[in-house]
């Protein structure tokens, strides 16, 4: 290394920056051998949820016992700031450091007294050697698949929402009028995180009209931008928030405050989207004026106490800061918003990762994920490839250590002990929040490398553990966290669904996004390169507009069924306008499937393709309606949980390629796999037949309509059951003949049958109303016309004894009557009317019905009935089995 002083001027100038870029990016690895303050404990502030609890009385006293026990500030000089000079990466000769103090000094300085800028000396990395997005306004999902229609119910909460409600904290914050009533839940006035949905709805109405074009919903957008820009222009600083500037006074101080910057993170991130995808310029000269702001901030408090005590407070939770500050400085290339960007990369923890420590134990994992994005976005815009490390260690020890089956993370909103998540399986796991981030990780990942690993675990993570979070198609209905134990049901958490005007948390805000850019990771160009390329990345029905390459393509994927264990995936390209130029098409061959074992057809012509890695390469030019034709073979297989001690080796969990399957029990997890190496001698298909044999049994009386329901082994009447509520499976049966070998599946009146409920399959009710997994002559029941006479009713007759029924035993009953067996000539309701009123049912269409994708899975005590998560409401489910034990 040259003195910087032998150097020409302008030697100088990029001497000088390239030793400040090198400096900033290796206080990652000096802070991980120092460990500088960094919240490495989990405390009860740490967790949004328990924020949510607690008062702010409450909140200042855990604050005194807890959070100050471990601070340690250093006093405001220069010392504090040469004690963070990261001497160990540079070379060790004397000379070489005094240049090197000298300019880390002149860096804190300037910093501290000066405006100066500094620029990136690293060219930028974008290009071809990365894949490219495309537009959201190019991509269309097709209508009437499982994802247009989580984008629908998406897009009508969206609308469902008033501007004024949204908006009001932002007014009031600003002395302006506030017409209408604010929303409640975390968006509370009183609450200090409010306004963070509100930045959540500027990047998810942003992403929805891309995906939709929506005019009612461009008009809302528009208008609640509007009201905001009033706001920041009311206040006349730059500053827009809808909370008070004090918040980040005690941020500042290392006071108790509940992550102010996580919700600025917001609100710069939806200003942002709003100009990226609504084209709006106001949005941008906003969210330039808050950086200019909070840029003032963080500058003012180096200035007055030191670097460190600015690293220290990023011990409370910022959201992706360094994430939107790096995206903003890739439009202005204002080099204030790439150094602002650097002072918001929490040192301490990215350089663990650097260090490839996995020390994420005890991590709040949605404050530290944005972070690690935010690192992925710095090697975007420098270069620096210890960022591009820094995002691949990280998936990998998420993946390897801490992940469930569903592609989630965190237990509490916390990463536990690595390999440790076995006795973890709670209510309280894989918040929402972590799964929306990590699918951002794994998209980078997967466009800088073209590694198929990441767009399978893309995939595993969107169909697991996005589209399990909606219930069904109920607009603003939405789950904080994905329960993963044993016997466990969405409805049953914490949180449970939340409400669409007062719940608001964090995971509401991460889901209306995740929901409004669905099509955002099926299509990625390669830019640069002699042919027009693109990838296919996810098999989401949809279509494309290639405007590049002028074609039209149209991706077709048949709903799979577990009757038909193939994925049948049809791609339609067409040119635009006549066009003589190649271009090249590829196609993933996911993991769980066979590269041997796949087939192909151009044009109906089975053909083998080449392939590149796990991606199908097709380079032809495309005439109109080229067609090719893939046929993926689906299997059964199990996986493990991410444990590694040997009693909990038998815990897995069940796919059916990339979707997770989850037993129907309130409570058993036993799988009696036999000992065999083949998941389907224990694991079968639910047979086409059995769909038709779905019924319930019904009684109205008075003006109420009760089900025969199998509820904890015990038959009762109860009310209407409410879709996807567990109610519905215990009130569903399958009644087939007993002569079940028979070509005849559908059951007639006066024969024999057998009653399996809906969840147990393989078990029967036996003529003394108990459940047993074995058949026999005292487990069946005749059907016959109904006793009272009424058309279309039926009454089931004892098999082992004649003139003996199925009854409630009363016909004026409430909700819990248990059904009994009566005999004619019984005394217990003392009128023949009123016996074959009792004995007498209405058989309709089952209110449960087997999923297109459904299994039967032998236990060791019962069988289970095995169904996507994804589909899954209400439902009590197991997502891990005890296999073989």
């Amino acid at each position: 290394m040259t003195p910087t002083r032998s150097l020409g001027p302008k030697m100088r100038i990029i001497h000088s920056k390239l030793l400040i870029i090198t400096i900033l990016n290796s206080i990652l690895i000096q802070c991980t051998f120092s460990l500088k303050e960094c919240t490495n404990s989990p405390t009860q502030l740490s967790s949004h949820t328990k924020r949510a609890q607690l008062s702010e009385s409450q909140i200042k006293e855990l604050i005194k016992n807890d959070y100050h026990s471990h601070m340690h500030l250093t006093p405001s000089d220069e010392s504090a700031w040469m004690d963070l000079h990261p001497r160990k990466l540079l070379n060790r000769d004397s000379k070489i450091l005094q240049v090197a103090d000298f300019d880390w000094l002149m860096l804190y300085r300037s910093i501290k007294g000066s405006s100066h800028s500094m620029g990136p000396t690293l060219s930028p990395q974008q290009g071809s050697q990365f894949l490219s997005e495309v537009s959201l306004h190019d991509v269309r999902l097709t209508a009437d698949s499982v994802y247009a229609k989580a984008q629908q119910t998406n897009l009508e909460y969206l609308l469902l929402l008033d501007v004024d409600s949204l908006v009001w904290s932002f007014r009031k914050q600003a002395g302006l009028s506030t017409p209408g009533e604010p929303y409640g839940g975390w968006e509370r006035p009183d609450v200090e995180l409010r306004g963070h949905f509100v930045g959540h709805y500027l990047s998810a109405t942003a992403h929805a009209w891309a995906s939709t074009h929506n005019e009612t919903l461009f008009t809302k957008m528009s208008a609640v931008l509007s009201a905001l820009d009033k706001c920041q222009k009311a206040i006349g600083s730059g500053y827009l928030s809808a909370f008070p500037e004090e918040l980040f006074d005690r941020f500042e101080a290392i006071q108790p405050v509940w992550a102010p910057y996580y919700t600025i993170h917001k609100i710069m991130a939806g200003l942002l989207d709003q100009y990226l995808y609504g084209n709006s310029e106001t949005a941008l000269e906003m969210v330039k004026w808050m950086a200019e702001y909070f840029g003032n901030r963080v500058k003012n408090v180096i200035q007055k106490y030191s670097i460190e005590r600015h690293y220290t407070s990023l011990n409370e939770e910022v959201g992706g800061m360094n994430d939107v500050l790096y995206k903003l400085y890739t439009i202005t290339k204002d080099e204030k918003h790439l150094v602002l960007a650097h002072l918001f990369d929490k040192p301490c923890f990215l350089g663990l990762l650097a260090v490839q420590a996995d020390s994420l134990s005890g991590f709040h994992a949605n404050t530290h994920i944005p972070l690690v994005i935010g690192a992925q976005m710095r090697y975007e815009v420098t270069g620096d490839s210890l960022y591009k490390e820094i995002g691949t260690f990280f998936m990998d020890i998420v993946n390897s250590s801490h992940a469930y089956a569903t592609g989630g993370t965190s237990v509490s909103e916390f990463w536990a002990d690595p390999k440790r998540l076995a006795d973890r399986l709670t209510t309280e796991t894989e918040e929402s929040c972590t799964t929306y981030n990590m699918l951002k990780i794994s998209r980078n990942l997967l466009r800088w490398t073209k590694e198929v690993t990441y767009a399978d675990y893309y995939e595993r993570a969107l169909i697991n553990g996005v589209l399990s979070i909606q219930r069904g198609t109920e607009p603003g209905v939405m789950i904080y966290m994905l329960p993963q134990g044993p016997g466990s049901s969405k409805a049953v958490s914490y949180h449970g669904w939340g409400n669409k005007f007062n719940s608001f948390w964090c995971c509401y805000g991460t889901g209306i996004e995740s929901f409004s850019k669905l099509g955002d990771s099926i299509y990625f160009e390669q830019k640069g390169g002699s042919v027009n390329s693109l990838y296919i990345a996810q098999f989401i029905p949809s279509s494309f507009n290639w405007r590049s390459a002028g074609l039209s393509l149209t991706l077709d994927v048949k709903p799979l069924s577990s009757s038909d264990s193939t994925l049948r995936v049809s791609l339609t390209v067409s040119p635009n306008e006549s066009s003589n130029e190649e271009s090249t098409i590829f196609i993933r061959v996911p993991s769980w499937t066979s590269l041997d074992s796949f087939k192909a057809s151009l044009n109906s012509q089975d053909f083998k393709p080449t392939l590149q890695g796990n991606f199908i390469s097709i380079t032809k030019t495309w005439a109109s309606n080229d067609n090719i034709a893939l046929e993926f073979p689906i299997s059964l297989r199990t996986e493990q949980i991410k444990d590694d001690r040997s009693e909990y080796s038998s815990l897995q969990g069940i796919l059916f390629g990339p979707h997770l399957l989850a037993g129907l029990t309130t409570r058993d997890w036993d799988a009696k796999s036999e000992n065999s190496s083949s998941v389907s001698d224990w694991i079968s298909p639910v047979p086409d037949s059995y769909k038709s044999q779905l019924v319930s049994l019904t009684q109205q009386i008075s003006d109420k309509m009760f089900y025969l329901s199998n509820s904890n082994n015990s038959l009762k009447m109860q009310p209407t059951p409410k879709p996807g509520n567990y109610s519905a499976v215990q009130a569903t049966f399958r009644i087939y003949p007993q002569d079940f070998k028979s070509s005849e599946m559908k059951v007639r009146t006066n024969s024999y049958v057998l009653i399996e409920p809906f969840d147990l399959p393989g078990s029967v009710i036996t003529n003394t109303l108990s459940i047993s997994g074995t058949k026999g002559s005292d487990s069946t029941f005749k059907i016959v016309p109904g006793l009272d006479g009424t058309n279309g009713s039926v009454s089931l007759e004892v098999g082992t004894k004649v003139g003996c029924y199925l009854s409630t035993g009363s016909i004026n009953y409430e909700n819990g009557q248990k059904l009994r067996i009566l005999c004619k000539g019984s005394k217990v309701l003392g009128d023949d009317d009123f016996f074959n009123k009792a004995a007498s049912f209405i058989m309709v269409d089952g209110v449960r019905r087997y999923d297109p994708i459904s299994f039967i899975a032998k236990g060791q005590k019962r069988n289970f009935v095995l169904e996507p998560l994804a589909g899954l409401r209400d439902e009590f489910y197991t997502l891990y089995f005890n296999v073989g034990a």
